[in-house]
């Protein structure tokens, strides 16, 4: 008897193969500077149930470890002379997770949780979104023939690496919650910590057209 033949027609391999395929040892670094990111989320949220100082600081930890994937991502891109828009887009993506969002979330958790707290760290967070797009918009342009981006027009979103050292510095020093440097204000009918005030400045700077820095 003849053998019957697949009645399946034959096509491209399934989407997620192709996807995965597609990714270059950048790209694996670029989501594990996501994946620190969404751990230090976690850790955060950890600390506000067990109040723990080693699930704080461990938050904390995420991210120079997200800052080490990301500077080690572009590193191994242009080494490996592998640039493309998915690279692209994964690492702006990651970075709102580790550099963003989870700042945030760590703030929060240390005890900036008042109205006008929250107002902050939102507009941080938009701050960090708003400057990743606008790069993504004008990287073609403003980099070398070499595929490299030659300064940053606002500060870099992975600046926020400081104000986590400065929450990790304040959790060290036993000034979580009510003992938050600066204590807590009374505006209007929301309460402000002034130590969220430096996440206003750092979203204010990463927008700023007028601040230019070289990119090494």
């Amino acid at each position: 008897m003849p053998l019957k033949e697949n009645p399946r027609p034959a096509g491209p391999p399934p989407r997620h193969f192709s996807m995965i395929r597609g990714f270059h040892l950048a790209d694996f670094l670029t989501l594990g500077n996501a994946a620190c990111g969404v751990a230090g989320i976690f850790l955060a949220m950890r600390f506000m149930v067990s109040g723990a100082l080693s699930d704080f600081l461990l938050a904390a930890a995420m991210a120079p470890a997200a800052f080490i994937f990301d500077v080690f991502d572009g590193k191994v891109a242009r080494w490996r002379q592998q640039h493309s828009a998915l690279g692209r887009e994964l690492d702006s993506l990651a970075d709102v997770i580790s550099f963003g969002v989870a700042p945030a979330a760590l703030a929060f958790a240390a005890g900036m949780q008042g109205g006008w707290d929250c107002v902050a760290l939102v507009y941080f967070v938009c701050c960090g979104v708003s400057r990743l797009a606008r790069f993504n918009v004008t990287a073609e342009s403003m980099s070398d023939a070499g595929g490299k981006v030659k300064y940053f027009e606002g500060t870099p979103i992975p600046t926020s690496v400081l104000l986590t050292a400065v929450l990790a510095w304040a959790a060290w020093q036993a000034r979580l919650g009510e003992q938050l440097y600066g204590g807590v204000w009374q505006v209007g009918p929301l309460a402000l910590h002034p130590l969220a005030l430096l996440f206003v400045l750092s979203g204010t700077l990463m927008i700023s057209k007028t601040v230019h820095i070289p990119k090494f």
